[in-house]
């Protein structure tokens, strides 16, 4: 097994604070990207670089054969990776780009899933060896929605709108596997294990602090409404099920 230095992106955020300790576990080096100068801490060393701008990834990548793209935000996904893409063609020693992206990216005409594919092509077609999963929304993201809502006196509630929502330590944990594991190309989806309309999502949340609002429901028009009411953004068959629920996770978090 090689013990070449793994080049983490994003390994400042949800996912990252989950996969860093265990990558150190499994005893890999790691170099971290990060938009911000941070101190160095054991096993991990941090590059302050601008994957939008495109500045300073081909120093990071000096002596990676292994990288682990986390990098993501509501805007420029597909921009950053295409930016990353190119300098590991240039550097020319990586020999396994990891991506994470987002179930349903080629089935919800929104902003961020179009990103997450065109993503998942400036991967494919780089020529690089690569493995691909896509997971579900994480549980974290669930609970940030539920809590601005709940703030409401009302609560609406889209009808038909339905998440199957994952542990980002389930995604952190499968994405660490594969990435010490062979490239693999597009591997199996990763969602959790029960699927909730946002009403049982909220009502849940609602539960766990012991507070009671009444929910209004609405209609989701157009083309998103309709894929959304048919279940096209949920996992497919063949897709791997995570073990923690919305509810254990809100007795974690919440209660």
């Amino acid at each position: 097994m090689t013990t070449a230095t793994i080049l983490v992106t994003g390994g400042t955020g949800t996912l990252g604070s989950h996969v860093l300790p265990l990558l150190a576990r499994a005893g890999r080096s790691v170099r971290v990207l990060s938009r911000n100068p941070r101190e160095n801490t054991a096993g991990v060393e941090y590059v302050a670089c601008d994957l939008l701008a495109g500045d300073g990834i081909d120093a990071a990548l000096e002596g990676v054969e292994t990288v682990l793209h986390l990098a993501g935000g509501p805007k420029g996904d597909d921009v950053a990776t295409r930016n990353l893409v190119a300098a590991a063609q240039r550097v020319g020693t990586v020999r396994h780009l990891v991506y994470v992206s987002v179930i349903a990216a080629d089935a919800v005409p929104l902003g961020y899933f179009k990103a997450k594919l065109d993503s998942e092509r400036a991967v494919a077609e780089s020529g690089l060896a690569f493995t691909t999963l896509r997971a579900a929304q994480f549980h974290d993201l669930a609970l940030k929605v539920v809590e601005k809502m709940a703030k409401m006196p009302v609560v609406p509630s889209p009808g038909g709108l339905r998440w199957q929502p994952v542990d980002s330590r389930e995604v952190a944990a499968r994405l660490v596997e594969l990435t010490l594991a062979a490239p693999a190309g597009r591997v199996p989806d990763l969602a959790g294990p029960d699927v909730y309309s946002l009403g049982e999502l909220t009502r849940g949340y609602l539960r766990a602090r012991g507070k009671r609002r009444p929910l209004l429901p609405v209609r989701m028009p157009g083309k998103v409404g309709k894929i959304y009411r048919g279940g096209e953004n949920l996992a497919r068959e063949g897709a791997t099920v995570g073990t923690r629920s919305w509810e254990d996770f809100l007795a974690e978090r919440v209660a």
